[in-house]
């Protein structure tokens, strides 16, 4: 069984990361078993600042295992993915014991995810049944402000409820129109297919 310890930097995350990792691995290994810890929730400015990633990164090492996958998953928000996540990357395989690290940053918040499939929850968590996907999904800063506006009049997006539900049934096939949802589909697929023969 394949373990995947995550570190991720929302409250909304820390339920979806789970949902999101097993959906991901049921679509590429069908029947496989997947063992997702609850993941370590660290904020964000502390990931960023030296020797503060690298106190997660053993944490999560710890709850991975010794054949254990670390995961990090982070909203990129203003930084360039191309550029801050190389960077973790180096300092979170310094420290992760040999483990098999990734990180991925969603350009430029999990939520654009949720744009680039809002076909597939139309209709769902009080999205209006016409939402469309904006052209550029992850170009739009303010993912969960637009979202809301996808919302009636007093509805607004509750981030560690409608993430998770959202995590749920949006349509994965869609959400890799987002190269940052690519990306992480194909660093998933990674993780599970390393020791597999």
């Amino acid at each position: 069984m394949v373990r995947i310890a995550t570190i991720v930097e929302g409250h909304g995350e820390v339920k979806a990361a789970p949902i999101l990792l097993r959906r991901i691995a049921a679509a590429v290994f069908p029947g496989e078993a997947v063992s997702i810890p609850t993941p370590i929730r660290a904020p964000r400015r502390k990931i960023v600042k030296q020797d503060e990633l690298e106190k997660f990164v053993k944490l999560a090492a710890g709850k991975a295992g010794a054949d254990g996958r670390i995961l990090i998953l982070l909203d990129a928000d203003d930084d360039c993915p191309a550029l801050l996540a190389p960077a973790l990357l180096q300092r979170a395989r310094a420290v992760s014991a040999g483990r098999p690290v990734r990180v991925i940053l969603a350009k430029a918040e999990y939520e654009a995810w949720f744009l680039a499939a809002a076909i597939s929850i139309a209709g769902r968590r009080g999205i209006r049944k016409d939402a469309a996907p904006p052209s550029d999904p992850e170009s739009i800063r303010g993912a969960k402000e637009q979202l809301r506006k996808l919302m009636p009049p007093g509805r607004r997006y509750r981030e560690t409820i409608d993430q998770p539900a959202l995590t749920e049934v949006f349509d994965l096939a869609a959400a890799q129109a987002a190269p940052s949802f690519d990306k992480l589909w194909r660093d998933v697929k990674s993780l599970l297919l390393l020791g597999r023969r």
